[in-house]
């Protein structure tokens, strides 16, 4: 028990009621200590304090715990044992586990993102060199590509059928003189083969080729081909030719070559590169009689490009 004197008043207090109801008394204590009181007061704490008491009482008996940790029942404030309440378990009832983190599927992501990370910079990194590479072999050597020129094209036979009764026919001959220069002082030139096309507004006319030659440092060789053709024509390439062969300067000779080509620079040698020559610019007419006509070459004008081969498509 718990003695509490104010006033020469003296009231008693169950220690437990303290313990599970320590607001509601803290509120009571700071009260008491702090009223002044009066014969009114003093009446009302007599009526009034034991049925307080009584509810605190009943509110201890309910919020009582079951039993001690030790083993030892639990008592109310008489001294009694309180009765334990068993507690309901299901055995069917599942057990919660939380889900975990699937670190597999985590560390293959990882990895993922690492393998790309480092396939990109590897990729960056030859790039740079390769460009570094380069940048420093022009400024050694000041590379050029080669240069063609047509010198002569002969015109030895042009001739025209369109039967009425049966497809047009185009029968040609041509005779070709070019030089190819190469205008390096460390570079060296090796070329395939080549093949030779004649068009005339989109329209083939003549086909051919030329032998595989070398092509050394500050070189320029003399090329000679002989350009043939024999096809019927449609309509529409009728048309196109006919119209090329009616003009006063002449009609428009293109003549294309490709070939493959391999480059050494003292030690190093490249792969075969593809490479096409197209020569445009040349007025050629029909020869009269027997005697070959010479096309005029005086504006034309050959240009270099390089052939890339992806699987099917060529750029």
């Amino acid at each position: 028990m718990v003695k509490k004197k104010k006033d020469n008043k003296i009231y008693k207090i169950r220690p437990n009621q303290y313990w599970y109801s320590g607001s509601i008394h803290f509120l009571f204590q700071i009260q008491f200590q702090s009223l002044l009181f009066t014969p009114l007061q003093n009446l009302f704490i007599s009526q009034y304090f034991p049925l307080i008491s009584s509810l605190l009482s009943s509110t201890h008996k309910m919020t009582e715990p079951p039993s001690k940790p030790n083993g030892v029942a639990a008592t109310n404030g008489n001294g009694n044992p309180v009765p334990v309440k068993s507690q309901l378990y299901n055995p069917n009832r599942q057990v919660y586990r939380p889900q975990q983190y699937n670190r597999r599927r985590r560390s293959n992501r990882s990895l993922c993102c690492c393998c790309c990370f480092w396939t990109i910079l590897t990729v960056l990194a030859a790039a740079f060199l390769v460009a570094i590479v380069g940048a420093v072999f022009y400024v050694l050597y000041h590379p050029h590509q080669p240069q063609f020129s047509i010198t002569n094209l002969r015109i030895a036979k042009m001739n025209l059928k369109t039967p009425t009764d049966s497809p047009s026919h185009l029968t040609t001959l041509f005779n070709l003189t070019l030089i190819a220069k190469n205008p390096n002082n460390h570079l060296i030139f090796f070329y395939e083969p080549f093949t030779v096309t004649a068009f005339s507004d989109s329209v083939q006319i003549g086909n051919g080729s030329l032998p595989a030659f070398d092509s050394g440092k500050n070189n320029q060789t003399s090329l000679r081909s002989v350009l043939s053709n024999s096809q019927d024509l449609d309509t529409e390439s009728l048309a196109s030719l006919r119209s090329g062969l009616k003009k006063k300067r002449g009609f428009r000779v293109t003549i294309q070559m490709d070939t493959k080509v391999k480059m050494r620079m003292e030690w190093l040698k490249s792969k075969k590169v593809g490479i096409r020559v197209t020569c445009e610019g040349i007025r050629g007419t029909v020869p009269a009689g027997k005697l070959p006509s010479v096309a005029s070459v005086i504006d034309s004008e050959c240009k270099v490009d390089l052939r890339i081969k992806i699987w099917k498509f060529s750029f």
